[in-house]
């Protein structure tokens, strides 16, 4: 053999080279190294033998070319052929056996089954025939024995099915066991197939000696255990046929058996290994067996790659194989040497239809392939390659996870994300004038950014991340990381065409979010008062630890009804809470002094030791003198544990209260910095400083740092500890300052007449059919109307509902006499205000005259020019998709009442003071009396000076309502002057209490309290169980709750407080009302033109918050004013109320401008107080 060997190897360079490609598959020019040296050892002997043998080595070499074509590499060690013939025939033919012979063999079984069926179907007929026929014998009670070929085939069925049923569980993926089986598999697989790439660099055909060659061992190993998978899969496979033709077994037979024929002929042939690679379709099952692909988009685009890699890796085997070898027609001689990766590239630029040239088939087989390759391999790149790009290209680019930072909180924002909602928040969130926003904001929506949104983004990019994603997905809940989050802020889309649809929207929102993590703090903002409601239905949601609702229609409302009881407490409030920078102007215009006001806003502080055991006045009056501070309210905590709210707000509680240790203020100051002062005052090293800016932390306040309530409280409340901790809350007195009604109020206590809700906030009467309020134009016309408020409203059958009785609520606060209460007509459509009706017939002084705002014969009926206030609302503002034209109804009507003229209506309101009362309106009250009528100043004779509020959907539009104003379009709305003026409110100012209320949740309590005249968490509850106020009788515990202070504009053209208004101090303003009366001001509502020398006809005013102390007065303000509860004010009417105002005043403050009590009234209140509290009564306070 090594002879015959080395004669055919050095025979000539021409027959053995073509022998050895032929023979070994290109292992003439891709030979090993081992191999060549052997080779080259057996021709040097066979040289070196003897010079007369070389003729005869020569003729043998001539005689047998074709011999040595078909020698194969082989090493000393490895038996082989002693001819060198290659075997691949072998391996080639065990797998056609095993695959043609199970074929035979399934295909005659079911053949034989076929037969058998139809013989035994043939033979049971017979049976039933001769059953027929013997029915005689059967009918005499004997029974038939049971066959036992019967029972031996039903015991056999149950054995096989339970096996099949194994072997079922085994392979599937739905238990553990099958899921590791299917994973182990494929592993092993793809194991197989990198031992074909490290053997695709040897020769096609080798010997190999088993025991020694480590790579053909582990290939071994991995065949047996597929040997065993494929009887495991055939065991389960209900229809053996289609089994036998799928991909997967057809692999198993191309490569398990030629393994076995390598370890019995010691020969190793790289053949059709590569189909191996065809295991890689199932790449993305087995990915989400592992659960690691979850969307659609993920699985198609791995299904789409690894279809696409595993076609071009087995066509690149198929190559590499027929190349290598050789045409056999054409004994194996027309191969050529090619790797592997050389055919991948061969067929990546076929697919492509580059084709370089370069690479190339030369074989008749690859050329054939190659032919119809370049059809299916064109379609499918042309057609998986575009899919594949776009799906990675419509990957999410804002689908990472949120990763949390050491020491910084962070908030999830989700809801109605856009450009203008998110630029707003941002503003107010990220505003420098708070304290400490370490916070990162964390927005979660569905859809991804628009460029000005992304832009945003990027420019607040330190503390503000997107992801795209529901928060009614939990996966994205947890990409954001929501359990961790400080709170979970939820957007309104407050434009929106439907808003119950919105609002359970949202609803659904909290839900998701509270059943992934139950804790989590959340403030989600409402569009409608009664969805609310709702809100109480989910079992985690706690108001007392954070969750807050901003319901922007009980706000909205709600301010626009205090700018009845006080025009421009709207503008005034919303600024507060707001952020504004401070704007400083040079020329003396009222732009000035309104922008000075702005920059205040609504702080909490807890107060110092200093202030213990000092009453409420004394406080107030030492921080705005001393510190430059204005406090208004004081967080309470009852002593009574039977109540069901402990901690309450108390809004200028009187001086009967005494500040104790950890009471917490809240102020109107410009920063959070100035506050700082109220915690820092030391009595014993700041007595005698004069510059509030010095007041700083002393060593007293170092020493007492120990304490815990001296932390911020801020940073309590943002971590949801502060309503329940101990530490935190105010300890104010021992016992309840009870506090009882006054005499009047007990004397007329009547058990059987209710005349307040149930809980005594309210005024309240029997529930009255809607026609019994119905005016008609000429019953209006000949009513008593003066001093009332008429609500115009735009609206029909099918508009969305406004909620009215947020507006008429504060309206018919009980901290209001009755005879206080300003008279209500609603001008609009009567179909929309049926629909209203149901939450409005338990209100008093409620007139309906059915017609159009836009009528100004139904406004003169409503006697307009004698009115308090006219409210301009729409309910049909959303439903038009161009928003310059939202507000056109409201804009419409405003500017049809400033153009209406008057008469004096003096004489016609005497005549008529005796005529037609409306319905709802008792005549004996002094609001209808001739007495009454004639305090009110000289009535308007242009709608000019009609006082008006309107309200606006879109802020551009306010441009359009004062025509004679120099203001931009493009202006803020809170710098326009029909803003500033308090004519004009948008529900986009409340945006701002998001941030407000994350940052100090009491704050969003203490504007609730202010604007809605009472409305308490358990007077929510009542609403949502009954959606209507329920009658309560009159107790001293509910008549206690009238007891709290109102806003009111009191007068300075007359009264205790004349002498100030020319030219006195605003300082000395505020010491005079506080210490004389117990009312607290706040602010100056002024003339426009009161700065100029010149006199002006303009009757325009607006608000300047918060004045300094050395602020100048005009005798033509009005100044705001917290007001407290005068229960003598239903027995005797005092001095300074209802005073005739200046002419050039635009607003008839008869109602507005309130009674102060007498000193003496005053002085005798704490004596009976103190003999009240004796006798241990129960308080309710207000919230």
């Amino acid at each position: 053999m090594a002879n015959g060997g080395g004669g055919g190897g050095g025979s000539s360079s021409s027959s053995g080279g073509g022998g050895g490609g032929g023979g070994g598959g290109g292992s003439s020019l891709r030979m090993s190294s081992n191999i060549h040296a052997n080779h080259l050892s057996l021709d040097a002997s066979s040289s070196s033998s003897s010079s007369s043998s070389s003729s005869s080595s020569s003729s043998s070499s001539v005689h047998e070319p074709k011999m040595d074509a078909l020698i194969i590499p082989m090493t000393m060690e490895v038996p082989c052929d002693s001819r060198g013939q290659r075997m691949w025939w072998a391996f080639l033919a065990s797998s056609m056996v095993t695959f043609f012979g199970g074929l035979f063999i399934i295909l005659l079984w079911r053949t034989l089954k076929y037969l058998w069926t139809v013989c035994c179907h043939c033979g049971g007929k017979t049976k039933e025939a001769q059953k027929i026929n013997n029915g005689s014998s059967q009918a005499d009670g004997t029974l038939k024995p049971v066959d036992e070929k019967e029972e031996a085939t039903a015991a056999e069925v149950g054995w096989m099915t339970s096996v099949k049923d194994w072997a079922g569980v085994m392979i599937s993926a739905q238990t553990l066991t099958g899921r590791v089986l299917v994973v182990l598999v494929f592993a092993l697989s793809i194991g197989a197939l990198v031992i074909y790439f490290i053997d695709s660099s040897n020769p096609i055909e080798s010997c190999q000696n088993f025991y020694k060659d480590f790579t053909l061992q582990i290939d071994m190993a991995f065949n047996v255990f597929f040997l065993l998978y494929f009887g495991l899969r055939f065991i389960a496979a209900n229809d053996k046929l289609w089994f036998w033709l799928e991909v997967n077994s057809v692999v198993d037979f191309f490569t398990v058996p030629p393994v076995f024929v390598s370890v019995y002929l010691n020969r190793s042939w790289l053949g059709l290994r590569f189909l191996r690679a065809l295991r890689l379709i199932q790449f993305s099952e087995i990915l989400q067996f592992l659960n690691i692909l979850k969307t659609s988009n993920s699985i198609k685009l791995v299904n789409l790659l690894s279809i696409f890699i595993s076609t071009w890796l087995t066509a690149a085997g198929f190559i590499h194989l027929v190349e290598n070898s050789g045409d056999p027609w054409e004994n194996f001689q027309n191969n050529q040497a090619l790797t592997y990766w050389e055919c991948v590239y061969l067929l990546m630029v076929t697919m492509s239809t580059v084709g370089y040239g370069d690479v190339y088939a030369k074989t008749t087989l690859g050329r054939l392939f190659m032919v119809f390759f370049i059809l299916g391999g064109l379609a499918m790149f042309a057609s998986y390659v575009p899919e594949i790009i776009e799906l990675i290209g419509n990957r999410k680019k804002y689908g990472g996870s949120y990763s949390a930072v050491s020491g910084r909180k962070h908030i999830v924002v989700c809801g109605h994300i856009t450009l203008e909602s998110v630029s707003n928040f941002l503003k107010d969130f990220l505003h420098k004038d708070r304290d400490d926003v370490n916070v990162e904001i964390v927005f979660l929506h569905n859809i991804s950014p628009n460029l000005e949104l992304e832009a945003l983004f990027k420019r607040h990019f330190t503390q503000v991340e997107f992801y795209q994603g529901s928060v009614l997905n939990p996966h994205d809940l947890a990409r954001v990381k929501i359990e961790s989050a400080d709170a979970c802020l939820i957007l309104a889309n407050k434009y929106c065409a439907d808003p119950d649809a919105e609002d359970a929207s949202n609803i659904m929102r909290v839900i998701s979010i509270k059943n992934y993590h139950p804790k989590i703090r959340i403030i989600t903002q409402m569009l409608q008062y009664h969805n609310k409601a709702h809100l109480l239905n989910i079992p985690s949601w706690n108001w007392k630890e954070g969750d807050d609702a901003i319901c922007l229609a009980e706000l909205k409302l709600g301010f626009i009804a205090q700018s009845c009881l006080a025009q421009g407490l709207s503008t005034m409030l919303a600024n507060l809470f707001s952020m504004r920078s401070f704007i400083k102007i040079e020329e003396d215009t009222w732009q000035k002094y309104y922008l000075e006001g702005v920059s205040n806003e609504m702080y909490t502080e807890y107060l110092s030791s200093a202030f213990v055991g000092l009453s409420f006045p004394t406080v107030c009056e030492l921080c705005f003198v001393k510190l430059k501070l204005l406090m208004i309210a004081i967080e309470y905590k009852s002593a009574n544990r039977e109540s069901r709210s402990r901690k309450r707000i108390l809004i200028n509680p009187g001086n009967h209260l005494k500040i104790q240790e950890g009471t917490l203020g809240f102020f109107i100051a410009s920063d959070a910095k100035e506050v700082k002062r109220a915690f820092f005052y030391c009595k014993a090293c700041h007595d005698d400083i004069t510059d509030p800016k010095r007041i700083k932390k002393c060593g007293c306040k170092r020493l007492e740092d120990e304490q815990p309530s001296t932390l911020s409280p801020k940073k309590k409340q943002r971590n949801g500890g502060m309503r329940n901790s101990p530490s935190s809350s105010p300890k104010l007195m021992r016992h309840d300052p009870l506090l009882i009604p006054g005499n009047d109020q007990i004397d007329n206590m009547d058990s059987n007449v209710k005349k307040y809700d149930s809980t005594g906030m309210f005024h309240w009467c029997a529930p009255k059919e809607i026609e019994k309020v119905i005016l008609t134009r000429s019953e209006a016309a000949m009513t008593v109307l003066s001093g009332h408020v008429v609500v115009c409203i735009f609206g029909d059958v099918s508009s969305a509902l406004i909620g009215l009785r947020n507006l008429v609520m504060p309206l018919r606060a009980s901290n209001f006499h009755y005879h206080e209460l300003k008279h209500i007509v609603f001008v609009g459509s009567i179909e929309y205000l049926k629909r209203e009706w149901e939450t409005l017939h338990n209100f008093p002084k409620v007139s309906i005259l059915p017609g159009t705002p836009l009528s100004r014969a139904d406004l003169r009926a409503v006697n307009i020019n004698l009115c308090d206030m006219c409210v301009i609302l729409s309910a049909n503002q959303n439903n038009i998709d161009d928003t310059s034209l939202q507000d056109k109804e409201c804009i419409l009507a405003s500017l049809n009442i400033k153009s209406m003229q008057f008469d004096d209506s003096i004489g016609v309101l005497q005549a008529n003071s005796q005529g037609f009362t409306p319905p709802g309106m008792d005549r004996s009250s002094p609001d209808n009396s001739p007495v009454h009528g004639m305090l009110r100043q000289p009535s308007i004779t242009t709608g000019v000076n009609i006082p008006i509020i309107t309200e606006l959907v879109n802020d551009t539009n306010v441009q359009f309502l004062d025509q004679d104003d120099d203001d931009d379009p493009d202006t803020e709305l809170y710098l326009t002057q029909p803003f500033a003026c308090g004519t004009a409110f948008a529900v986009s100012v409340l945006d701002s209490l998001m941030s407000a209320t994350y940052f100090n949740d009491n704050i969003l309590t203490l504007i609730r309290t202010l604007v809605t005249g009472g409305a308490t968490p358990e007077l929510e509850a009542l609403i949502a169980e009954e959606n209507a106020l329920r009658g309560g009788y009159s107790t001293p515990q509910t008549l206690a709750n009238r007891d709290r202070c109102r806003v009111a504009q009191l007068a300075l053209l007359d009264g205790p407080f004349a002498d100030l208004g020319d030219g006195g101090c605003y300082g000395d303003l505020f010491c005079k009302a506080l210490k004389t009366y117990n009312m607290l001001c706040f602010g100056i509502y002024r003339l426009r033109d009161a700065h100029l020398s010149t006199p002006s006809q303009c009757t325009k005013r607006y608000v300047i918050t918060n004045p300094p102390y050395e602020f100048e007065l005009v005798p033509t303000d009005l100044i705001f004013c917290l007001m407290q509860f005068d229960h003598n004010a239903g027995q005797s009417r005092a001095s300074l109320s209802h005073s005739s105002h200046s002419s050039q005043s635009s607003s008839k403050k008869s109602s507005s401008v309130h009674s102060i009590p007498s000193t003496a009234n005053r002085q005798n209140r704490p004596k009976s107080r103190e003999s009240r509290d004796k006798q241990n009564r129960k308080e309710m306070v207000y919230r």
